[in-house]
């Protein structure tokens, strides 16, 4: 009998909350988590809103020794890998530590304490460099700490690929899953690119919304929208082999039933107009899947409120399902919380388990007027009851990245 790969443990760290429960109370709820930026004064920027995490606690989950000597990704990602695994109730104690491994990736690492010691090193000289630096720059010491923290002694990975990285994270976790190279994997992605350097490099790339009603900001699929919000956070998950998870007697979410990577091969920033690549990903992951298209109900769509990025994804949900695109729910959690880059793909699955879950899916928040060629249901004014099988994700990155999992309701038996 081939592996399987199962969901057993969720933790989230975001602007709509830091648990599972708060974030799916205010998604469900269409309450927008995007408000005006108070980490920096941004009386001279163009950008004034953001998707700041705002009810996190970091003791909970690390000391304060451990807080100040991690950059704030790494203290996101801390909490959300402990809430997962809190969640999943596996006991280290009783596994195999050798077979448990971590998969967790940021798009940018630990961004604002490189602004913040490079500011330093100019200001104070090269000696005042903190010796903590690099570590707490570098993007693999949220899968360092993680594993450090439970003990996981199999893989560990930080795999990078800008907004597609913690989907390309859970889809390499679902991989070795299945192929028998380990029984649990922490997976996941984590990002705190709010700070000044970060918000003037996206503002300068014309890729951020300038709109400064926190509210209006962010509206995926609206004819109106002029560019993504930033936010921060983190999600995390267990991931088991299907026996081992039923052996312990685990809560199981879901079942990963394929995964689709693509490249656009076309421009570092800008999507490939067609929707070709990101159209092959779906198609790959519905392949591994063994389904057909017309088991699709529900997508969860990349969905970053700008021009390019809604127009080429709409695209090439049509082209991967053709006319049954028009039968599809697609929604964009993002309307909510931002796009959390390395973070983003964690946050979405997590959504489309819960709405899987809980038969509900939630609406694209802010979506009032949708563009003329964007036709499909996109969910607007409100969510909708709806049982639903199969739930696909789409994370699509700078550099041409495109990302799909396909997330099954699990059924015993």
């Amino acid at each position: 009998m081939s592996r399987r790969c199962v969901i057993t443990g969720m933790g989230v760290v975001s602007p709509l909350g830091s648990t599972v429960d708060s974030m799916w109370e205010n998604a469900k709820n269409g309450v927008c988590g995007i408000d005006n930026i108070t980490k920096f004064d941004a009386t001279d920027f163009k950008v004034k809103v953001a998707g700041e995490v705002r009810d996190f606690d970091a003791e909970k989950y690390m000391t304060k020794k451990d807080i100040k000597r991690n950059d704030p990704f790494a203290v996101y990602a801390m909490g959300a890998a402990v809430q997962a695994m809190d969640d999943s109730g596996i006991d280290m104690e009783k596994e195999d530590a050798s077979r448990v491994g971590v998969i967790f990736g940021s798009g940018v690492g630990g961004l604002g304490t490189m602004q913040q010691q490079v500011t330093r090193m100019n200001e104070k000289g090269a000696s005042r460099v903190s010796p903590m630096f690099i570590p707490m720059t570098i993007g693999n010491m949220a899968a360092g700490n993680i594993a450090i923290r439970f003990g996981a002694k199999g893989i560990n990975e930080d795999i990078v690929t800008a907004c597609a990285t913690a989907t390309s994270s859970i889809g390499a976790a679902f991989r070795n899953i299945i192929h028998g190279y380990a029984d649990v994997i922490i997976t996941g992605g984590a990002e705190a690119g709010l700070c000044e350097i970060g918000i003037a490099g996206f503002t300068n790339l014309t890729a951020l919304s300038t709109n400064p009603d926190p509210k209006d900001a962010c509206k995926p699929f609206d004819k109106n929208r002029d560019g993504f919000v930033l936010g921060d956070g983190a999600g995390a998950l267990v991931v088991e082999e299907l026996e081992h998870a039923l052996a312990r007697n685990a809560t199981i979410y879901g079942e990963i039933v394929g995964y689709g990577a693509t490249s656009d091969a076309y421009h570092i920033t800008l999507p490939e107009k067609t929707g070709a690549g990101a159209a092959k990903a779906m198609e790959l992951a519905m392949e591994e899947a063994g389904i057909k298209p017309e088991q699709v109900s529900y997508i969860n769509a990349h969905g970053t409120s700008t021009h390019h990025n809604d127009l080429f994804e709409t695209r090439a949900i049509k082209a991967a399902f053709g006319e049954h695109a028009y039968d599809i729910k697609v929604n964009s959690t993002k309307s909510m919380i931002g796009h959390l880059l390395g973070a983003a793909g964690a946050v979405e699955f997590i959504a489309c388990v819960l709405q899987m879950n809980n038969g509900y899916v939630h609406q694209t928040v802010g979506l009032e007027q949708p563009d003329e060629e964007l036709d499909l249901d996109y969910v607007q004014g409100h969510g909708v009851d709806m049982d639903f099988e199969y739930a696909l994700t789409n994370s699509l990155a700078f550099g041409g990245h495109n990302a799909s999992i396909l997330v099954k309701k699990y059924a015993e038996g």
